[in-house]
């Protein structure tokens, strides 16, 4: 008797879900099924991110702030290369003292790791939606400057904590421009 009602139970489970599934397929939207997507194998999309470019080759900077942010690399480059300079000169003065010695190898390390840290502030920021920036790092603190049009209410807050993440500069000797 227990087998027959097991099968009974089982059979009529059977016949409900095929009954459910026939129900949805003939009125659901089958449609969707058969046809192809628009999207394609491999096309980017942005998760809670308003600020998406169409095309990543269309900038919305303009071209005076593209200007602003090339000028800007390159004097940072220069003056950062011409301090490694002098500090390469001292090393191989024979007649330099060994505190100047090791003071140059102090400033060019220095240097270099500055220029690692604004270089990853850079990306880290643009990673995070904005379009360009440029980060100076100096013994007193931290400048960014980004564009208006990058600026959120929450902006401030990601480029600090961005900065403070790679660099230990406190919030309040971070310095950030708008142009």
């Amino acid at each position: 008797m227990k087998f027959n009602k097991r099968n009974l139970v089982v059979a009529s489970l059977v016949i409900a879900l095929s009954a459910a599934v026939y129900l949805n397929w003939q009125f659901g939207d089958t449609s969707a099924m058969f046809t192809s997507s628009t999207k394609e194998l491999g096309e980017a999309e942005y998760v809670n991110n308003d600020k998406t470019l169409t095309n990543p080759s269309e900038s919305s900077l303009s071209k005076k702030q593209q200007n602003y942010f090339s000028k800007a690399r390159t004097d940072r480059e220069q003056a950062q290369d011409r301090i490694v300079t002098i500090a390469k000169e001292v090393l191989e003065k024979a007649e330099a003292s060994p505190q100047a010695k090791e003071s140059a190898v102090a400033q060019s390390e220095k240097i270099e790791n500055y220029i690692l840290y604004q270089t990853n502030i850079e990306n880290l920021l643009k990673a995070k939606g904005f379009s360009d920036c440029i980060c100076c790092i100096t013994e007193e603190g931290c400048s960014v400057v980004v564009t208006k049009s990058d600026m959120e209410e929450d902006s401030p807050m990601i480029i600090k904590d961005v900065v403070f993440g790679q660099t230990g500069i406190n919030y309040e000797n971070i310095t950030i421009t708008e142009i």
